[in-house]
C-alpha cells in the first residue's frame, strides 16, 4: 500500500474558507524548521478524562471512495479506522492483538483456525457471522482488489463452525496474521455491500462495518461526518468523542484552520505545517513511530534501467538537504525504503543493517567529493543517455524539493533531467495503471506498510510484483523474500530480510531518500489519541477527548 503527501487543493466547507493548498517550492507555512534529532517520539498522547461532543478534523484530501478494497488512501483510512474493524487490531506501539477474532491458532504450518468473537453486530444491528467473515476475506483476495497480494499464499477460506473460519495455505505464511490487522482483515456485512453493488463506498451510502463509529453523512466536495455507534459490541471502553466532522486542507490552509481553532486536529502527511504549528499558542504537535519512507522509484521506460546510472544518481543526492528543505527538518536521511516503525522484531539487527548501508553504499546523507567522482565514473562507463531523464512531480511542497534535488544532483555528474509536473489525480494513476507511467523515468513516492515487518515491503521488489515498476528480476532475491515470508522464527526471518535488503540496495531497485515520523497536531484542550501511524488502522477518535 502506498500514499502520497501534499496533493489536493484545500476544501471549502461550511464556515471554513480554506484558500490555499500546497504548491511550488515555498512551504507556504512560514518556513519554520525543526531538528529531527531532537524529536521525542511517543506512541500515544496522555489519556483523556472527558467526552467531546463534536470535533472538527482535517485530512489531506477528500477520499475518492470509502471502499478500501477498491481505493485505499491515507484520508480514507484515517476516517474508516474508526468505522471498520479487522480480525486483528494494530496497537499504538505497532504490535497486534485479536479484535473481531478472539483467537487464532495454527494447527499445522499451513492451517490457521480463526475463532470469531461472539456478540459483534454491524451498524445496521445484524450479527457478524462466519459467512460474513469468509465472504469478506474472499472479497479482499480477488485479483482486482488492493489487498489481493496479501492472499497470494492462501489456498482456501472456509467456514468450519458457527464461529470458526479456517484458512489453508499453499505455503506457510509468517505475515498473514499481521495482514489481518490491516485492510486485508476488514470484515463487512455481505448483505449490505452486495445490496449497494458498485455504489458501496460512495456518498449517500451507509457503511457495512462493526466499529465504534458509523458513517453519518458524506457531503461530496465538503465534508464527511461519523457518529458514535451507541450499540457498539465492546462496551468496556466507550468512545469519548460523539461526533467527528472531517474536512480537507493542506499547507497554509491547514495551518490557518488549526491555529485559529477552526479545526481541532489532524494527522499530517506533510511535515511543513507541523514545524509551524508546533510553535503556535494553543496547539500541540506530537511525533510517533512510522513505517513511512520517501524514495525514488525508477520505471522500465528509460535510461535508468541501467543500474550504473541509478547508483550514480543515488551517490550524488543530498539527502540531508532534502530533509531540511522538503520536510522542515522533521525527516531523517535514510538508506532503506521503509521506515524504522517496521522494525517490529530484531530491531538492533535492522538498525545495524541500516547504518551499514549508509556507510558502505550510495546512500550517504550528503555526497562527498569522492562520491561525486565515483558517480561521474559510473555515468562515463554507462554513457550519458541521449534523452533527458524525465522525473514526475505532483507539484507538492516535498516533491518539488525532491525533484529539484534530483535535477541538481544530475547536473553535477553529467546527466540531464526534465521535471514534468502532473495534476494529483494523474499522479495517483501512476500507482494503479502502468500506462500512466509511460514517458516517466523516475517517480518520487512515499510508502508505508501496515505491518511492523520489513518483508512486508520487500515483496514489492519480487519478479512480477505490480509495484516493481523497474522490472527488476533476480531469482536469488525472490528466493530470499519468499523464504522470509515463510519463516516463522523472527531471528531467522530478520537474517533473510537483511540479506534481501542488501541485494535490493546493491541493485538500487529504488533510491531511498528520507524517513518521516507520524505527526499529530491537536488543539490544547484535547488529548488521548495515538501519535503513531496506527491512526490509519486503529479507532483513534474513540480515545480522543478533553483534558477534563
Amino acid at each position: 500500500m502506498r500514499t502520497k503527501l501534499c496533493t489536493a487543493a484545500a476544501g471549502l466547507a461550511g464556515a471554513l474558507l480554506f484558500t490555499a493548498g500546497c504548491s511550488g517550492a515555498s512551504t507556504g507555512t512560514g518556513g519554520a524548521t525543526a531538528d529531527a534529532a531532537e524529536l521525542k517520539l511517543t506512541n500515544t498522547t496522555a489519556k483523556a478524562s472527558g467526552e467531546a461532543a463534536s470535533v472538527n478534523w482535517l485530512v489531506e484530501q477528500e477520499p475518492g471512495s470509502l471502499d478500501l478494497d477498491r481505493q485505499g488512501t491515507t484520508s480514507g483510512r484515517t476516517v474508516l479506522a474508526n468505522v471498520c474493524e479487522r480480525l486483528f487490531q494494530l496497537q499504538p506501539d505497532l504490535t497486534t492483538q485479536p479484535q473481531l477474532a478472539s483467537k487464532a491458532e495454527y494447527t499445522d504450518d499451513r492451517t490457521l483456525v480463526l475463532t470469531l468473537r461472539d456478540g459483534v453486530t454491524f451498524h445496521d444491528g445484524s450479527p457478524m457471522t462466519a459467512d460474513d467473515v469468509v465472504w469478506s476475506l474472499q472479497r479482499h483476495a480477488q485479483p482486482e482488489m488492493s489487498e489481493s497480494d496479501e492472499y497470494e499464499d492462501v489456498d482456501e477460506i472456509t467456514k468450519t463452525g458457527a464461529s470458526e473460519v479456517t484458512v489453508t495455505f499453499k505455503e506457510p505464511s509468517a505475515l498473514f496474521m499481521k495482514a489481518l490487522a490491516g485492510d486485508a482483515g476488514i470484515i463487512m456485512d455481505r448483505e449490505t455491500v452486495e445490496k449497494q453493488g458498485d455504489d458501496y463506498g460512495t456518498p449517500g451510502q451507509p457503511d457495512a462495518c462493526t466499529g465504534p463509529y458509523r458513517l453519518k453523512s458524506w457531503d461530496s466536495g465538503s465534508s464527511i461526518a461519523i457518529e458514535r455507534y451507541e450499540d457498539y459490541w465492546d462496551d468496556s471502553s466507550p468512545a469519548l468523542t460523539k461526533n467527528v466532522l472531517f474536512r480537507w486542507a493542506t499547507g497554509s490552509a491547514l495551518v490557518n484552520a488549526v491555529s485559529t481553532g477552526a479545526a481541532d486536529g489532524s494527522y499530517l502527511t506533510a511535515t511543513g505545517p507541523a514545524a509551524v504549528l508546533a510553535e503556535k499558542k494553543g496547539v500541540r504537535a506530537y511525533y510517533g513511530q512510522s513505517t513511512t519512507a520517501w524514495s525514488l522509484s525508477p520505471t522500465d521506460s528509460g535510461a535508468l534501467k541501467d543500474t550504473r546510472l541509478r547508483k550514480a544518481l543515488s551517490l550524488a543526492l543530498d539527502r540531508e538537504g532534502i530533509a531540511k528543505s522538503g520536510f522542515s527538518g522533521l525527516a531523517q536521511p535514510w538508506a532503506t525504503p521503509v521506515g524504522p516503525g517496521a522494525w517490529g522484531y530484531e530491531k538492533a539487527a535492522f538498525q545495524k543493517a541500516q547504518t551499514d548501508l549508509e556507510k558502505s553504499t550510495a546512500y550517504a546523507a550528503s555526497p562527498s567529493s569522492d562520491d561525486i567522482d565515483e558517480a561521474k565514473r559510473l555515468v562515463e562507463e554507462a554513457g550519458a543517455p541521449a534523452q533527458p531523464i524525465v522525473v514526475a512531480s505532483d507539484g507538492g511542497e516535498s516533491q518539488t524539493v525532491i525533484t529539484n534535488a534530483v535535477r541538481g544532483a544530475a547536473q553535477k555528474i553529467g546527466l540531464e533531467v526534465t521535471v514534468k509536473t502532473v495534476p494529483p489525480s494523474q499522479y495517483d494513476e501512476f500507482f494503479a495503471d502502468p500506462k500512466a507511467r509511460e514517458g516517466f523515468d523516475l517517480i518520487a513516492v512515499d510508502w508505508y506498510i501496515s505491518k511492523a515487518d520489513p518483508v512486508g515491503f520487500y515483496d514489492n521488489g519480487m519478479s512480477g510484483s505490480a509495484n516493481n515498476w523497474l522490472g527488476y528480476a533476480d531469482s536469488g532475491y525472490d528466493a530470499l523474500v519468499k523464504k522470509a515470508q515463510q519463516t516463522i522464527d523472527d531471528k531467522e526471518r530478520a537474517k533473510l530480510v537483511i540479506e534481501a535488503q542488501s541485494k535490493f540496495a546493491d541493485a538500487a531497485v529504488w533510491i531511498p531518500l528520507v524517513q518521516v515520523p507520524s505527526v499529530l497536531v491537536l488543539g490544547e484542550k484535547y488529548t488521548g489519541p495515538p501519535a503513531s501511524m496506527v491512526s490509519l488502522y486503529y479507532p483513534w477518535a474513540a480515545d480522543l477527548g478533553t483534558k477534563g
